[in-house]
């Protein structure tokens, strides 16, 4: 169960507390999808296309955000999209986050060679913008939701791998490192019992902020129509279907864009919160 303490502390940042508010509004649009959405998605009403809002005029109850170039509801299809930017946003950073610290550990406990080979691979990473990297992979593959997960996951390990190296780099002349060496524990012992635990707390801060720039890169590729595609719904996807009604029906893609904009922030706002709770860097400067 979470901490009391961090709970309090959590409540009394108000920009910690925006962000998880914003973050469980997301997180219960995705749960709750089929008892919010009004209609089917993936409905098309070609009579009911480029509905208004229900504010203005023309607008109709039963489309509270109004509807697409296709007659669907905006409002079904942006809680159901919900779904797809958090498992995409979690999944991918799960994925990432694993290669990243296991190649972080490998290279800050062992070093010499398998340092040298591990961090030449993570600077030819560097060397190329992560979206093109998943834009050419996705172009050559079937896009579909695991691809994405998969592929974004496979681009975004090198800034866990880095920070989980450093810190090895010190941890692994700490005492109860060579304490546990003496005692007679193996190597898989020492990383993933006695110093993985040291290094949770910056692999949590990275992982939370880049939650937020993963769903920006699914929403991307999905725009660029590399990623989610239909019957699924995907906030890009739908900011896509609306740009070129952007000067006659400016809310279908004033919305979706709107909802990646606050997830977003929720998001940053949440990892600001748990960095200057959680980085040691921080928190021993401010001791």
């Amino acid at each position: 169960m979470p901490d009391q303490g961090m709970i309090r502390q959590l409540l009394k940042s108000k920009t910690g507390t925006l962000g998880l508010l914003i973050i469980l509004a997301v997180v219960l649009c995705a749960l709750l999808a089929p008892w919010l959405a009004t209609h089917d998605p993936g409905s098309v009403a070609p009579l009911k296309r480029l509905k208004p809002p229900v504010w203005l005029d023309g607008g109709e109850s039963s489309y509270w955000l109004g509807t697409d170039n296709l007659g669907r509801d905006i409002w079904s299809r942006i809680v159901y999209g919900a779904r797809v930017s958090l498992i995409v946003g979690v999944g991918a950073v799960l994925v990432s986050g694993m290669i990243g610290a296991v190649l972080g550990l490998l290279s800050g406990y062992y070093g010499k060679w398998i340092n040298a080979i591990i961090m030449r691979v993570a600077d030819s990473f560097l060397a190329i913008p992560s979206i093109l990297l998943a834009l050419v992979v996705l172009a050559v593959t079937q896009p579909g939701l695991i691809t994405l997960i998969i592929v974004i996951g496979l681009t975004n390990w090198v800034s866990y791998a880095r920070v989980i190296r450093s810190e090895v780099l010190g941890l692994k002349e700490r005492d109860f490192v060579k304490a546990a060496q003496s005692a007679g524990a193996g190597q898989g012992r020492l990383l993933f019992r006695h110093i993985l635990p040291n290094v949770m707390s910056s692999l949590i801060v990275i992982s939370s902020m880049n939650v937020a720039t993963t769903i920006l890169m699914e929403a991307s590729l999905s725009f660029l129509g590399l990623g989610i595609k239909s019957p699924d719904v995907s906030w890009g996807g739908m900011l896509s279907d609306g740009r070129q009604y952007i000067a006659t029906s400016w809310w279908v893609a004033t919305f979706p864009g709107l909802a990646i904009t606050f997830t977003v922030l929720g998001v940053i706002f949440l990892g600001d919160w748990l960095r200057d709770k959680l980085d040691p860097r921080i928190t021993n400067d401010q001791s």
